[in-house]
């Protein structure tokens, strides 16, 4: 594993990429190393195994949420081509998502020189699907959310990243992945909820707005070795979507559980919100209209736009790229 240096000369064919130690940021190290780049992997505190024999994945350790992180970055940037910008608070304590989604991102920015390509690593949750209607597609015309009018405390973070980074000026990929899943975590809130071992799915035909974290890799570092036409938004997502039933199924099949589950129809659990809208500010967010529209309501999610830009496709459909996924868990 290769060490920082304070004085490393322009070389073609070297990234930087934040938040290198989480689940999308080591999948993103591994797909830029696959493709022959050096990687400066920038982390906090966690390095990853398998980077310790490869000369081509230099660790920065800094922690972005600080301004000291300021001039390790710098010295890192030195003979990057572009910046993967994953590193980000995924929950929605405020504290957290000031320091490591917001701070870090300033930081980022006040260190990065202009002629470096950025890669945000966004999310499709700065949609604002309350103006969209069941069936709808959503692209990346679709309308956003508007500041202090998200959904939760998440989207509004990233919407408050993305202002963040196109008020910089640089040469700028929007990233807007799905749910992103893979080895261990191939579960998510947008199917429904679990009441005890029973699984709760708010079926429809609407598909689920998912992406494999190699899926997302690629995309990212494709990103990275293409020039933007100045800030361009791309919607990543998987080709093949299934259903919320069909997930289900595939989960039983493959993996054996969810052993209880209970299939509701989401138009009704719709009317359930509205009767209960006077309660909302106290109750859960499936029970928040807002929230049930934004996780469940059924929508079209093309990638027309990510493939006319950067080209791929997906691995498998999503039955055997399942079954692989849980493979490599085991």
């Amino acid at each position: 594993m290769g060490e920082m240096s304070g004085d490393m000369s322009p070389e073609a064919g070297r990234i930087l990429i934040t938040g290198a130690g989480g689940f999308i940021g080591r999948a993103t190290v591994a797909e830029a190393r696959a493709r022959g780049l050096d990687v400066m992997a920038l982390v906090r505190k966690s390095v990853a195994p398998e980077w310790a024999d490869d000369d081509g994945v230099t660790v920065v350790q800094a922690d972005l949420s600080e301004p000291s992180s300021l001039l390790p970055l710098r010295r890192a940037l030195r003979g990057c081509g572009a910046v993967i910008h994953a590193a980000a608070h995924l929950g929605g304590d405020g504290a957290a998502i000031e320091a490591d989604t917001l701070a870090a991102t300033r930081h980022l920015l006040a260190a990065l020189p202009k002629e470096i390509r950025l890669v945000l690593v966004s999310s499709i949750a700065v949609y604002d699907l309350s103006k969209l209607a069941p069936g709808d597609a959503v692209t990346e015309r679709s309308p956003l959310n508007r500041p202090g009018h998200a959904q939760d405390a998440y989207a509004e973070s990233k919407l408050a990243q993305e202002v963040l980074c196109q008020g910089a000026l640089q040469p700028l990929w929007l990233m807007r992945p799905g749910a992103v899943w893979g080895p261990g975590r191939t579960w998510h809130a947008l199917n429904g909820f679990w009441a005890g071992p029973l699984q709760i799915t708010l079926a429809s035909d609407g598909a689920l707005p998912m992406v494999h974290v190699k899926h997302l890799a690629r995309a990212l570092v494709s990103a990275s070795l293409t020039e933007p036409q100045g800030m361009t938004a791309l919607n990543v997502i998987d080709d093949d979507l299934p259903t919320r039933t069909r997930y289900v199924a595939a989960h039983r099949k493959a993996a054996g559980w969810p052993k209880a589950a209970l299939t509701v129809p989401w138009t009704r659990w719709l009317a359930l919100t509205r009767a209960l809208g006077r309660f909302e500010s106290r109750l859960p967010g499936l029970l928040r209209e807002p929230v049930l529209r934004a996780r469940i309501m059924p929508l079209r999610w093309p990638n027309t736009a990510l493939r006319a830009s950067l080209g791929g496709s997906d691995d498998a459909a999503f039955e055997p790229l399942l079954e692989r996924t849980l493979e490599t868990e085991t």
